[in-house]
């Protein structure tokens, strides 16, 4: 895919989502759930996710573009109530690094800096965004590292291929990584505080705990 190096735009938000394919989303989920409960546990997250990062951009006006990046394809009807068909991409083949690296690509050729999110990354909210934004005005990249020893965001001002390659994906080793090769370029960065997503069982039944106590809050 040939991209435009003409940047208009200070922050390109890409959002990684599955389609909420039941059988193929969030397995581990499937014990407590059910295929298609965890199909539709999946679809819920995706939308928590969206609408706040949607709700960020929206705010920092035209400073913010929002991309959604669907797989396998943007077929999905979800995806079309989640974002315009203008904000749809669709995830290029390969493994999660390779992936990860073209989006990175995509994002800073149309703006100034690149943040790079899952669909489970139900802590992040339009003031972690932002908190998230105004570290790449400090450094080159920012990481908010996730309770099981991921990342639920990586923020980026520079691309470098060694970010995402050789990079233990699925392990709890991978902010670990992540950092390593962060110091290997001699880059700064700030890291914020950790969050956490939503794998297993226990992990769904706080994101509902937090939901409850959102929409009573509304």
């Amino acid at each position: 895919m040939r991209v435009s190096s003409f940047r208009n735009a200070s922050f390109s938000l890409n959002l990684l989502g599955r389609a909420p394919e039941p059988g193929c989303v969030k397995t581990r989920l499937i014990p407590a759930l059910g295929v298609e409960g965890a199909a539709r546990a999946h679809a819920v997250l995706l939308t928590h996710v969206a609408t706040q990062a949607r709700r960020w951009c929206a705010g920092t006006g035209s400073g913010a573009l929002f991309r959604l990046w669907g797989s396998p394809d943007c077929s999905a009807p979800l995806f079309s109530v989640l974002a315009p068909v203008h904000e749809h991409r669709v995830q290029p083949p390969g493994g999660l690094g390779e992936r990860l690296a073209h989006i990175a690509r995509c994002g800073l050729a149309e703006a100034e800096a690149v943040l790079l999110l899952g669909g489970d990354a139900v802590t992040l909210d339009p003031l972690t965004l932002e908190q998230a934004a105004q570290a790449l005005s400090r450094h080159p990249a920012v990481l908010i590292p996730a309770e099981d020893g991921g990342y639920v965001l990586l923020g980026l001002r520079r691309f470098a291929p060694e970010l995402f390659d050789a990079i233990p994906w699925g392990s709890g080793r991978v902010a670990a990584a992540t950092r390593r090769a962060l110091r290997a370029l001699d880059w700064s960065w700030e890291e914020l505080p950790g969050h956490w997503d939503v794998d297993l069982p226990e992990d769904w039944e706080r994101f509902r705990r937090l939901e409850k106590i959102w929409s009573d809050n509304c």
